[in-house]
């Protein structure tokens, strides 16, 4: 019913500037998160991982509710866990419009928003004031004036405010549209980065008694011996898992020549062969019993499977729901369930 509902609105959407799109759901799903239920029971699938009770493999990737407006509502989706963010120390407006692109033959989505949010400590009040329904990760970066020999500063201020509200941490060092932020990932700059954020969490957790695990985010874009620098250096350093991927900076075939053209990061079908490579490269690197989150291009039963099957603990959802739909979180958690391709 909710998958035929959305095919025949779809059309008008997707009339609608994919930002203004993306704006209006978000704020209609905050403002009644008991209609997201009008979908279905939430599939309930148990897993444990990162120490953590997930009600079902499948999450919300980071950059659809990036300050923390609507968890409730895409829980009721039936979403096992909800990442929110990229949040930094400081509001800031992102780049400038448009940044954001749909390529609807290719089922793709160019972003170059830059880390639009309204700093981490509204986020952080917002879940702090409301019921949670499911596991919550909050995703974290710098900000975009922030020195790059300074970022740190930046990580762990937001670590500090999140730290004792969010179930799982994120350290995006990977997205392509704050310029510097993939410099990160360079290994002296890593380890430094791990380190001072590694020694952080371990003084919070001894002051409040609990520890919150902390992942690190990856590009798809690197060589495999990188994928395995970084993949050591996070369980070396300290790091609880990996999310394998952020979005790509490259245009494989099949974009649309306007589309492809633009600046940003390609998320949606074109990067799942990305994806599901570098989670593969760093699966290998870091062993069978480190946790590691598949994101990138997961439309489908058969893409969730697949995914699984190439190493992934967990998997995280963003593209694919806008070409199909909020649906999409049960059909998939419940194929995952039933081993239902």
């Amino acid at each position: 019913m909710a998958d035929a509902f959305f095919t025949a609105l779809r059309p008008l959407v997707f009339r609608l500037d994919a930002e203004r799109a993306h704006w209006l759901t978000v704020r209609a799903l905050a403002a009644a998160p008991a209609a997201a239920g009008w979908i279905g029971e939430p599939v309930v699938d148990p897993v444990e991982c990162l120490g953590l009770r997930f009600r079902n493999r499948v999450g919300l990737a980071a950059g659809m509710d990036k300050d923390a407006r609507a968890v409730r509502a895409f829980a009721r989706l039936g979403f096992g866990f909800v990442e929110v963010g990229t949040l930094t120390p400081r509001p800031q407006p992102g780049n400038p419009k448009p940044r954001l692109f749909r390529d609807v033959a290719a089922r793709a989505v160019i972003n170059r928003l830059g880390f639009n949010n309204a700093g981490i400590d509204a986020a952080v009040r917002r879940l702090e004031s409301e019921p949670r329904e499911c596991v919550v990760g909050v995703n974290i970066g710098k900000n975009r004036d922030t020195p790059v020999e300074r970022a740190a500063e930046d990580y762990v201020y937001c670590l500090r405010r999140a730290h004792a509200t969010a179930d799982y941490i994120t350290v995006n060092v990977s997205s392509p549209n704050t310029p510097g932020l993939r410099d990160l990932q360079d290994e002296q700059a890593l380890i430094v980065l791990l380190d001072t954020i590694a020694q952080e969490r371990e003084r919070l957790a001894d002051a409040q008694g609990a520890r919150t695990p902390v992942l690190l985010k990856v590009a798809p874009d690197l060589a495999d011996a990188a994928q395995h620098r970084i993949a050591l250096a996070a369980r070396e350093r300290g790091m609880d898992g990996l999310i394998a991927t952020n979005t790509t900076i490259e245009r494989p075939p099949g974009l649309s020549a306007k589309v492809a053209k633009e600046a940003g990061g390609l998320s949606g079908v074109p990067l799942a062969p990305l994806a599901a490579t570098a989670l593969k490269s760093l699966r290998a690197a870091c062993g069978a019993d480190f946790p590691i989150i598949g994101v990138g291009g997961i439309d489908s039963p058969a893409a969730a499977h697949q995914r699984i099957a190439d190493g992934a603990d967990l998997i995280q959802l963003y593209t694919g729901i806008v070409y199909e739909g909020p649906g999409l979180p049960a059909r998939l958690a419940r194929a995952l369930r039933d081993k239902v391709s």
